[in-house]
């Protein structure tokens, strides 16, 4: 088996993933709701974890799996037992994806690279700011886009593939920020229905592949 095939232990376990997470989208756009429905929107996530776990081979194998494991339980707990349980567990994801990037940090950066890890938090900061101003949520809300803001600089400035993980991280922060901008009435949950799925989707899908990939590769040189 080639090397480019040969690191996936369980290849159906992505495709499963996918299938999960982009069929999900028709229950977003009508609306459904219910326990079969949080599951449905859960099984994406989880199936990335239980495929990010499946192939770890270390102590980042691990991390990144626990990282999406939280995110799956974020995405269950949200609709299960509402928002503030919802963002503890994705906090507690976010935490555990930082600690991976800092532990796989870039040896060297270009200067524009590095300005934009700079950048990242206090812009998304600033509008997160003006998306929740006035709103009765708006420093929890502020308080949360830092940590996610956090992860995704992270993830830019680590050694894992910037046009996968580094990428993946910013549509993730991305999705939060339309939900905000859906929720504070910048932009109409019309269009912000579109959007905020699909990118959160496709960042935790690109995230995976792109962290399981690089480090399984590497353990089977090794």
């Amino acid at each position: 088996m080639s090397d480019e095939r040969g690191w996936d232990r369980a290849r159906w376990l992505w495709w499963l993933a996918l299938v999960g997470g982009v069929s999900f989208f028709v229950a977003v756009h009508q609306h459904w709701h219910g326990p079969a429905i949080w599951a449905w929107k859960t099984s994406g996530v989880a199936l990335l974890a239980l495929w990010a776990a499946a192939n770890a081979r270390g102590t980042d194998g691990r991390l990144i799996a626990l990282t999406l494991g939280f995110g799956a339980l974020g995405d269950y707990l949200l609709d299960a037992r509402g928002l503030i349980v919802g963002a503890l567990a994705f906090a507690a994801g976010h935490v555990t994806a930082i600690i991976l990037y800092w532990r796989n940090r870039r040896p060297a950066l270009s200067a524009p690279q590095r300005w934009l890890g700079w950048l990242t938090v206090p812009a998304a900061l600033v509008i997160a700011w003006g998306l929740t101003r006035g709103a009765p949520d708006g420093a929890a809300a502020v308080g949360y886009t830092a940590l996610v803001a956090a992860m995704a600089a992270s993830a830019w400035t680590s050694r894992f593939p910037r046009y996968r993980t580094g990428i993946g991280a910013m549509l993730f922060l991305a999705s939060d920020l339309f939900i905000f901008a859906g929720e504070g009435g910048a932009l109409s949950k019309d269009v912000t229905l579109w959007l905020v799925w699909p990118l959160y989707f496709a960042g935790q899908a690109l995230i995976a592949w792109g962290v399981v990939s690089t480090l399984s590769r590497e353990r089977g040189r090794a």
